[in-house]
């Protein structure tokens, strides 16, 4: 489902604009910290709040709006971009998995903050929390949001943003 039209104006933004740097932000962190190379798949994607076997990587958003910044993946993709982001060997969801994930979440939220504020002063990003396992339930708002789909080497990835006035 969209971001309400209400809050894209107080954000002073378009739905349209809201996608398009959703996308490149996402998409310039992982060429940039990662040296890889996402393509969108322009799907539209309903939300999506149960997972299995993925690694899911949340940061808040808080201030003049709030909201949600997450990321998605299966357990093997979160693998391989820590590898990518670390530069070694990774053979199990562990700690370097949870910063790594953690981090490009954190990566992405900054930069979309950026672009619905004004330099970003009025809204804070809380610390990253990530979540796995074989079978979760991760409950967000979703009746305002934008869920976006990527492939990265024949594998999904979900980036999703809930948004909300104050």
């Amino acid at each position: 489902m969209p971001i309400l039209p209400e809050v894209l104006k107080a954000l002073d933004t378009t739905q349209e604009a809201l996608l398009k740097n959703l996308i490149d932000d996402t998409r310039s962190v992982y060429s940039t910290m990662l040296g890889l190379d996402l393509m969108h798949l322009p799907l539209e994607v309903d939300p999506m709040e149960h997972f299995k076997d993925c690694v899911s990587a949340m940061v808040g958003l808080a201030g003049t709006y709030n909201g949600l910044i997450s990321i998605h993946q299966p357990t093997s993709l979160a693998l391989k971009v820590t590898e990518a982001m670390l530069d070694m060997e990774v053979s199990e969801v562990d700690q370097d998995v949870f910063d790594a994930m953690g981090e490009i979440a954190n990566m992405v939220a900054g930069n979309v903050k950026q672009h619905l504020s004004k330099g970003g002063l009025d809204v804070r990003l809380s610390t990253p929390s990530v979540a796995t396992g074989s079978d979760y339930v991760i409950c967000a708002k979703q009746s305002n949001s934008m869920n976006l789909l990527f492939d990265l080497d024949e594998e999904w990835l979900l980036v999703s943003i809930v948004l909300e006035m104050d």
